[in-house]
C-alpha cells in the first residue's frame, strides 16, 4: 500500500488531497465540531496541513496527537498555530515542548484518523503501533473519520478483537458510511 500511494504524482496527490479537504469541510461532522483532533500528515499521506491552518483560521480548536512510545499511547494537545510544530518521533511534526497543551479527550468532537488501508466496514491498518486503536477504544462516543486516497480502500481487511473501526471514511471519490455498507 505504501508503494501504491508513493506512485501518485505530485499533481494527483495535491488534487486528491484538495478533494478530500473539500469533502471533509463540507460535512456536517466538521461543520458541527468545535474541537477536532487530526494527525499531521507526512510524506505522501493525505495532506492535512491546509486543514489545520484553515481550521485555526476560522476559530476551531485543533488538537494533534502526541506520541508516547514507552506506553504506546497518544494524547491530544491543542495547537494555536502551525508554527508551534517541530519534527518529532517517527519524523512527524509534533508540538514543541513549550507548546504542549494537553486537553481532555472528552472535549474533542471529531477525530481524523490516518491509515495505510481501510475497508468498507471502517476497519483500518495503521502503522503498526496500535496507538489509535488504544486511544479510540477509550472514547467510543467521539465521531471518527478515516481520511485516505481511494486506492487505499480494500474490500475487507483482517480484523483483530482490539481493532476499532472508524465511523466514516472520506476519499477523493466518496464519503463511506460503514453502517450503510454493512447493512444487508
Amino acid at each position: 500500500m505504501l508503494e501504491e500511494r508513493a506512485k501518485l504524482s505530485k499533481e494527483e496527490h495535491k488534487a486528491y488531497s484538495q478533494s478530500i479537504y473539500h469533502r471533509l469541510i463540507g460535512s456536517k461532522f466538521y461543520e458541527n465540531s468545535n474541537t477536532i483532533m487530526t494527525f499531521i500528515s507526512f510524506k505522501d499521506e493525505v495532506d492535512t496541513h491546509r486543514l489545520i491552518k484553515n481550521s485555526l483560521k476560522i476559530g476551531k480548536r485543533v488538537t494533534v496527537p502526541i506520541t508516547y512510545p514507552e506506553t504506546k499511547e497518544i494524547k491530544p494537545s491543542e495547537i494555536l498555530s502551525f508554527d508551534e510544530l517541530e519534527i518529532g518521533f517517527y519524523n512527524i511534526l509534533t508540538p514543541k515542548k513549550d507548546y504542549i497543551r494537553l486537553i481532555k479527550p472528552e472535549e474533542i468532537d471529531l477525530i481524523l484518523v490516518p491509515g495505510l488501508a481501510f475497508d468498507r466496514r471502517g476497519y483500518r491498518v495503521g502503522y503498526g503501533g496500535g496507538y489509535y486503536d488504544r486511544f479510540l477504544a477509550k472514547y467510543p462516543n467521539i465521531t471518527t473519520i478515516g481520511i485516505c486516497f481511494d486506492l487505499q480502500i480494500i474490500e475487507e481487511l483482517p480484523k483483530e478483537d482490539f481493532d476499532i473501526p472508524v465511523d466514516f471514511i472520506i476519499t477523493e471519490k466518496e464519503f463511506i458510511d460503514p453502517a450503510k455498507e454493512n447493512s444487508f
